[in-house]
């Protein structure tokens, strides 16, 4: 059951995740996300394969973090003022859903004394945090590289992305999927920075 939960609220988390993507695009003048379909909070219009499905699916029978991602939302930077800017903006967004939520979640648990209410929040707020950080890996399509390449100085940058583009699925799922004692490299990166945030959020909870 909780599994069951645990993906639910994954697909709500990464369907706001990517809603939030195409809101900020919107706003800052880019129309490519609301014609491709994409500034909508239907799940079916952000689900991957890989990354909304199957990932999920494998999290929740072996036990790994809940994690996934969704089809990145397209952008044309030639529509943004100052694209540099703005695409860090738009990839900063959707980490930044996953944060306000994880937060309002943790507000609910430390006002209400419903214990099964607190179970499911508890699982909201750890798996927005979870995803938050996640997302901030500087790995394609993982919107940390967007931020990274954003941040290079633009020559740089090119080289970057060329790199990124060829090597990071691969090594995203080596970090997912490469054993590391009873763990794995991924847990290993975000443990830590995802403990913080849960006490900080849960201090007398957690």
């Amino acid at each position: 059951m909780l599994s069951l939960l645990s993906i639910i609220a994954l697909i709500i988390a990464i369907t706001v995740h990517e809603f939030s993507h195409a809101l900020v695009a919107d706003h800052l003048g880019d129309p490519t996300p609301r014609a491709a379909g994409r500034l909508t909070l239907n799940p079916l219009a952000h689900a991957d394969l890989i990354g909304t499905i199957l990932l999920p699916l494998l999290s929740a029978l072996t036990g790994l973090p809940t994690i996934g991602w969704a089809k990145p939302v397209p952008i044309d930077p030639y529509n943004l003022k100052n694209p540099r800017r703005d695409e860090t903006l738009i990839a900063l967004a959707g980490p930044a859903s996953n944060l306000f939520f994880a937060t309002l979640g943790a507000v609910i648990i430390r006002t209400t004394i419903i214990p099964q209410l607190n179970t499911v929040l508890f699982m909201v707020v750890l798996i927005n945090v979870t995803l938050c950080i996640f997302n901030l890996i500087p790995l394609w399509p993982l919107d940390g590289s967007k931020v990274l390449l954003n941040l290079l100085p633009i020559e740089t940058s090119i080289a970057w992305q060329e790199a990124l583009s060829r090597y990071s699925l691969p090594l995203l799922l080596l970090l997912i999927f490469l054993p590391i004692g009873q763990s794995n490299i991924l847990q290993l990166i975000l443990t830590p920075t995802t403990s913080f945030l849960l006490h900080l959020l849960l201090s007398n909870f957690y």
